[in-house]
């Protein structure tokens, strides 16, 4: 059902692209593309390359764009996985500099993860903290936010040391 739905919104996009024409229902095709964009915009994926992530430690950088994801499956990274990224957005006085390319541990992801109880746990946003070259150090001193505790699974015990927060 939801591959018919993203059909008939794609659709409808491409006929709202070429104006309404003499199609009188034009309300009708606007609610109707109005629910389709709403339910795509729902969808949560893995984190790929080009995903914009928001940094939740103190390291000086901002927002990173994923690269690569390291150690994951074929579609992209998950919660506690590694991944190499380039820094957007940075302090000017920050430890990192913009252009910088970084690696990066998930404590965030919008796409939801089940858990052994039978719970899910999903976040609003995709936050990294930035690590070093091994993959177990983290640059910054502190990380801000709620961070998941499935990271001790995947041994990042000193992230989950330094949380404010764990979920």
């Amino acid at each position: 059902m939801a591959a018919a739905l993203a059909s008939k919104c794609s659709r409808v996009g491409r006929s709202m692209l070429g104006g309404l024409g003499n199609n009188s229902s034009g309300l009708l095709s606007t609610s109707h593309e109005m629910t389709c964009s709403t339910f795509l915009s729902q969808q949560r994926t893995f984190i790929q390359m080009r995903t914009i992530l928001k940094v939740v430690d103190n390291s000086g950088a901002k927002k990173v764009m994923c690269i690569q994801a390291l150690k994951a499956n074929k579609k992209g990274a998950r919660l506690g996985d590694t991944i190499v990224a380039s820094v957007k957005e940075a302090h000017p006085n920050g430890k990192v500099k913009k252009g910088q390319v970084v690696y990066g541990v998930v404590v965030r992801a919008a796409m939801q993860r089940g858990r052994c109880d039978g719970s899910e746990v999903k976040f609003d946003d995709n936050a990294v903290v930035l690590v070093d070259k091994q993959g177990r150090q983290p640059i910054g001193t502190r990380v801000f936010g709620p961070v998941p505790h499935e990271l001790r699974k995947k041994k990042h015990v000193k992230i989950l040391s330094l949380a404010e927060q764990i979920a």
